[in-house]
């Protein structure tokens, strides 16, 4: 089997860890411990790499969706001879509902086939490769199940049919007619650690885990435009969340391509400030703040004193520091996309964007910061300090770049960002000469901002100071508030990017990048609704929604020529966007800019 098209995986979560099952009823991705541990599957990255298909023997096509306000996938194969389907899900903890679910999740990924009409032969194949495919591990009938270890790592299954096994794989052969039902399940644990799964109800081993996610759903309740798509999007950013801390990762995968057979291959199975920022503000839309508390006590204990350091922008789940970069040999890449990394070497960079990004999720559920807890506070004064020291700086961008720093504008209008709701707290945050000196800052920033930002030779603001290359990152600045979408050099800088960086309908990053990145074309349509154009604002809404796959999911990039999706998948950033336009579109236009507004 060739690489799956990354649209064609489905996404399940446990809110520990992730899974990716393709349309084929492949699963190629599984880092059962938590999200950024080593795989026991990675078919994704190399065709060798380990998965656990299960699909029909003849030729089949498919349709799939998730269980209602749920991350459990059920798929239907229709064949000749008659339809059966798959029904895959990550077990929650028994019992766990509402805020609860996914803290302390087994480990367990449960398929059950189930006949429809006619009957159906399928296959089964098991192949475990662990370690990112380094180590093979060696199948052992035990106890009535198949066991599969290598070193730390044990996988144990438990199947209704009749196995045919070598030493590393397993295959199988049966059929199911109407009404007939076969579970499987698969149970990681560490190798030395005793004890065993809780055990699931045999007639419905994934009931629970779908009345968990809907316990979930139902506490919110989104009043705006696109209600069923928010509440999807908000249900995939729970699946993005590792729950026993509180930490959102970027995408659950890691090395899929921005450019088939490019270079620029990242892990992003870990946390950014940015990601966990806006992912606080999509939560807020759509009506899911309760656990602002809990989750921003999360951040202030991953950064600790900030003091004069430069603010880490990014962690482990459990808030590790250290990130170190490192490229896997032993596997060819998605589509030959070389290299395979584990890691990111961007914890090391400085990136100024993120102090505004956690004040302004900071600013926007305040509600639920009353009172504000210590640490939180003395976090949220320490970043207003260094952006009222910092933001003169060059610095990486928010798009990490890895060659040299730069003025880059979007970072100074979030240093921006961050001494205005700042200054918006009051004496939550500071006192009387803290308040002076955030406000001096802020208004140089400001006065610097718009005079250096501007080229006027290209007509616009750019990327960065000096820079004659545009970059969607600006759009922030309307966003922000700190130019009106309405403001003459604004209108004319959104217009241009507009026609410059769009492809389709979506826009580019800048001009050279391989597709359109679909958190930038969200941006462009909140900043059309800032400019009261509403109607184009909701038709480019429209026009990006319907770039998602089958299931809502959305990697980073899109590619309008051929209709691929590229990047790390599912990516926050490009749910985030579409949460937060949804609720611009809702929103009266002097409403969501006077947010921001000091």
């Amino acid at each position: 089997m060739g690489n799956a098209a990354i649209a064609d995986y489905g996404l399940l979560a446990d809110g520990r860890s992730a899974a990716l099952v393709d349309r084929r009823g492949s699963i190629d991705w599984w880092c059962p411990e938590r999200f950024d541990a080593p795989s026991v599957f990675c078919r994704l990255l190399d065709s060798n790499g380990g998965h656990w298909s299960i699909q029909p023997t003849d030729d089949f096509e498919t349709r799939r969706e998730y269980l209602s306000d749920s991350l459990v996938l059920r798929t239907v194969f229709t064949t000749a001879y008659g339809e059966a389907s798959v029904t895959d899900g990550l077990v929650l903890e028994p019992g766990s509902r509402g805020h609860l679910i996914g803290r302390r999740s087994p480990g367990v990924l449960v398929r059950v086939v189930e006949g429809g009409s006619g009957t159906v032969a399928m296959a089964m194949s098991y192949y475990p490769r662990l370690e990112y495919g380094s180590r093979t591990a060696y199948l052992v009938w035990r106890d009535g199940t198949l066991v599969a270890t290598a070193g730390p790592t044990t996988l144990t299954m438990t199947t209704p049919v009749p196995l045919t096994c070598s030493d590393v794989e397993a295959t199988a052969r049966f059929t199911v007619g109407p009404g007939e039902r076969k579970v499987f399940v698969l149970a990681h644990r560490p190798t030395y650690h005793e004890g065993s799964p809780a055990g699931l109800d045999a007639r419905d081993p994934l009931g629970d885990t779908v009345e968990g996610w809907r316990s979930w759903a139902n506490l919110h309740s989104y009043p705006g435009c696109y209600p069923e798509l928010v509440r999807q999007n908000a249900l995939v950013l729970q699946g993005l969340t590792y729950q026993p801390s509180g930490a959102v990762v970027a995408a659950v995968t890691t090395s899929l391509p921005e450019r088939i057979g490019g270079d620029c291959n990242y892990d992003y199975r870990y946390a950014w400030l940015r990601d966990f920022s806006l992912t606080l503000r999509a939560l807020w839309v759509a009506a899911c703040p309760d656990e602002a508390n809990r989750l921003f006590g999360w951040v202030a204990s991953a950064v600790g004193q900030v003091g004069d350091e430069p603010v880490p922008i990014m962690f482990g789940v459990e808030g590790e520091r250290d990130l170190t970069e490192r490229r896997i040999e032993t596997l060819r890449g998605y589509a030959d996309s070389l290299p395979v990394r584990v890691g990111n070497e961007a914890w090391r960079q400085r990136q100024l964007d993120v102090l505004g990004e956690v004040l302004d999720a900071a600013w926007q559920l305040r509600d639920y910061l009353d009172p504000m807890p210590p640490e939180v506070r003395d976090l949220l004064r320490s970043l207003a300090d260094q952006a009222a020291t910092s933001w003169r700086d060059p610095d990486a961008g928010m798009w990490e770049s890895r060659d040299a720093d730069r003025h880059y504008l979007s970072s100074k209008v979030l240093c921006w960002a961050a001494l205005d709701r700042a200054i918006l707290f009051g004496d939550r945050l500071g006192d009387a000469a803290d308040l002076a000196r955030w406000a001096a800052a802020r208004d140089e920033a400001r006065k610097t901002i718009l005079r250096d930002g501007w080229n006027a030779e290209v007509g616009a603001y750019t990327g960065a100071f000096g820079s004659d290359k545009l970059d969607a990152s600006v759009l922030v600045m309307p966003i922000v508030g700190i130019l009106p979408a309405t403001d003459e050099r604004m209108r004319a800088t959104i217009a241009l990017i507009e026609e410059r960086l769009s492809d389709g309908g979506l826009l580019r990053r800048w001009d050279t990048d391989p597709a359109t990145f679909t958190l930038c074309s969200f941006w462009l349509v909140r900043c059309l609704v800032l400019a009261g154009e509403r109607d184009r604002a909701a038709a480019m809404f429209e026009r990006i929604a319907g770039t998602a796959n089958d299931l809502g999911l959305f990697a980073e990039q899109f590619d309008p020529a051929t209709g691929a999706h590229l990047g790390n998948f599912p990516q926050a950033f490009s749910h985030i966007g579409l949460v937060i336009a949804a609720w611009d579109l809702t929103a009266a236009p002097d409403a969501v800019l006077n947010e921001g507004e000091s």
